[in-house]
């Protein structure tokens, strides 16, 4: 028998609980004294009427005489002093430790485990940062003034918020009893600049050829499926499509947490909204898709359906509607329809499992399946037509696809694009509509990603 070989495993190092740089932690317990009280000293009646640069220097300067008072000018170094007097306006009215994050536009998701550790992710990595709170009610204090920022409130009796931020950034945050370990925040954030089709293309997450032939699909209203996981750019990726939507069609969205950049010029947006404290006045995805079909819509967009909403997403593109779009939680194409079926269940009609599924396959033609590969990159995983129905599921062709075959030195996801070969029957669609492509488009060929 041969031997067997050895292989190195890469292992995650143990988190060290005393990694909390002390002097960090030190300054930023001094930052909470401080303004805790600059707030004594501030009149804050006059605060609505300074603008922000007179009333950053007002703050400062109060902040100095604090430390000078406190007889802290001799405790502290000048550099940490000048730091301290920097960051206190954001103590007072920002995100405190988390604002030199928010200014970083490298940075896509803020993720508070506790008031000691925080990690970001940066190109698609998640990495540590040195940021830490003073302590828990710090954590709390800043959790607070976030989430009252947006009209909701945390505490014990709520101690779960999911909310969108001004600036399009969607929050969580969780307290105890709830969160067993301390309060935890997450903040998942959007570029200001969306990114396009051409940024996707030269990153290497899709093909100029199937953007093509998703362009040309969008043009001639063939509606379709975006799936994937989370962080597998499913939202992006319909932000960038939306540009080759007609200038002239009415477009809706609706969402849960208004996340959608459309880069398009008619459009009006929806978002639902949760129960107020008394479990009263919540507006649902379903109501907001039924009220849609009142608002003459040329397409409507769902951000990301979830349930009962999918019946009517489906009876909205099988009824003149055509072209509607949507992104869904799954594994891969198959695992789509699969849960879309389930949540036409949910709308609470008994509708037979054919009959479902035939209604799913009239209204939707594509699948475009996303996934986030090792190292942080994505990539457009599968771009499938709904040919028909079949005995025990839906009969699928692959048109586009990519395949890993590996990673480099720097542990990131490595591979190509393939065509199938496969003729798609929405070709007529898109020829009647004016648009065709070279026969050897949807030649079978394999294109190595240099990504």
């Amino acid at each position: 028998m041969a031997p067997m070989q050895s292989r190195t495993l890469m292992v995650a190092p143990e988190s060290d609980p005393s990694g909390v740089d002390p002097n960090e932690l030190e300054f930023q317990q001094l930052k909470v004294d401080i303004h805790e009280k600059l707030v004594d000293s501030l009149d804050l009646s006059m605060l609505a009427h300074v603008p922000q640069q007179e009333l950053e220097l007002e703050v400062r300067e109060i902040a100095a005489e604090v430390i000078v008072d406190e007889g802290r000018q001799r405790t502290i170094s000048e550099s940490n002093r000048e730091r301290l007097l920097d960051e206190i306006f954001d103590e007072a009215f920002g995100l405190g430790p988390l604002e030199r994050l928010m200014q970083d536009d490298a940075i896509s998701d803020i993720l508070v485990n506790h008031p000691h550790e925080v990690f970001v992710e940066r190109h698609g990595r998640i990495e540590p940062t040195g940021v830490v709170f003073a302590d828990e009610a710090h954590l709390i204090r800043i959790i607070q003034r976030i989430v009252s920022r947006v009209g909701r409130r945390i505490d014990e009796v709520s101690p779960l918020v999911d909310a969108r931020l001004p600036d399009g950034s969607r929050i969580n945050a969780v307290i105890p009893p709830l969160a067993l370990d301390g309060p935890t925040l997450s903040i998942r954030r959007f570029g200001r600049n969306p990114l396009q089709v051409d940024d996707l293309i030269e990153s290497g997450s899709i093909h100029s050829d199937v953007v093509e032939f998703l362009a040309a699909a969008i043009d001639a209203r063939v509606s379709f499926l975006i799936s994937g996981g989370t962080g597998a750019g499913k939202t992006t990726l319909l932000n960038s499509l939306t540009r080759f939507i007609p200038g002239d069609e009415r477009v809706i969205t609706v969402e849960d947490s208004a996340e959608l950049q459309l880069q398009h010029r008619h459009v009006v947006r929806m978002e639902t909204r949760p129960p107020n404290n008394e479990g009263a006045g919540e507006i649902t995805p379903r109501s907001l898709v039924r009220n849609s079909l009142r608002m003459r819509p040329d397409r409507i967009i769902i951000g990301e359906v979830r349930g009962g909403e999918a019946l009517d997403m489906l009876q909205a593109m099988n009824t003149g509607h055509e072209g509607s779009l949507t992104t869904i939680h799954a594994n891969d194409s198959r695992d789509a329809l699969a849960r879309l079926e389930l949540m036409v269940a949910m709308s609470g009609f008994e509708l037979p499992i054919p009959v479902v599924r035939q209604y799913i396959a009239s209204g939707i033609s594509l699948v475009v399946h996303l996934s986030r590969l090792k190292g942080g990159v994505r990539r457009v995983m599968q771009v499938s037509e709904i040919v028909g129905v079949k005995e025990g599921g839906f009969h699928l062709e692959d048109i586009f696809g990519f395949e890993q075959t590996g990673v480099d030195e720097l542990g990131i996801a490595q591979g190509e694009f393939y065509f199938t070969g496969y003729r798609p029957m929405c070709l007529g669609r898109l020829r009647a509509a004016g648009l065709r492509f070279p026969d050897e488009m949807f030649d079978k060929r394999r294109i190595p990603v240099k990504k």
